[in-house]
């Protein structure tokens, strides 16, 4: 990234791309030992997002990695598919692979987001979603994307259907690590929706 990147993003939009990569990262696979560490060495304010923040962390602190992991395969993998499918096609359409992300590769040709290597699952999946905002804000696809366009990604392939997610993530059965995770996301994706309606046209 070069320096001219760095001036350029603001501080607060720097901590909202740790913040969207941070959470895609917990959603993408399960988190090793050490993702678990800097977990529970987090700490919140008083706000839902920093409550939610808090709680990942004491419950980061009484798990162990191997347990987190059966837990990721419940909700997301499981014998033919986990409690959860956390798709925009599905959650939008009620069906995978549908309309949104054929919209979604447009756009991604568009903004030269490339597919991750390695990286076999639809592309509309929350942790690759978050992904994208991560690079955007950060300018890992060319320039650092600006306001207007962030607002058309997120609203286009994220608002629709994320807090949805995240409320069947903090309420599923097989959550107890990903139960904090999905508040977390839940009260990060209100902030955002409300800062981005904010935000001039």
């Amino acid at each position: 990234m070069s320096a001219a990147h760095d001036i350029t993003i603001r501080e607060e939009d720097r901590l909202r791309a740790e913040l969207y990569e941070f959470l895609g990262a917990l959603l993408a696979m399960p988190p090793d030992r050490t993702l678990l560490e800097r977990t529970a060495g987090l700490s919140g304010d008083d706000s839902a997002l920093g409550q939610a923040i808090g709680a990942m962390a004491r419950v980061a602190r009484a798990v162990s990695a191997p347990a987190v992991e059966r837990e990721f395969n419940a909700l997301f993998i499981g014998l033919g598919r986990g409690e959860l499918l956390p798709y925009a096609s599905y959650y939008m359409t009620g069906f995978l692979n549908e309309k949104p992300l054929s919209v979604l590769r447009s756009d991604m040709s568009r903004l030269r987001i490339a597919r991750a290597p390695g990286v076999f699952e639809p592309e509309d999946n929350i942790a690759s979603l978050f992904g994208m905002m991560a690079g955007m804000i950060l300018g890992r696809f060319g320039d650092p994307a600006t306001l207007t366009t962030q607002k058309e990604f997120y609203f286009r392939h994220i608002a629709p259907w994320a807090e949805h997610f995240f409320t069947d993530l903090e309420g599923a059965q097989n959550s107890i690590f990903y139960a904090p995770v999905g508040s977390a996301g839940r009260a990060f994706m209100e902030i955002e929706t409300e800062a981005f309606r904010m935000t001039a046209e």
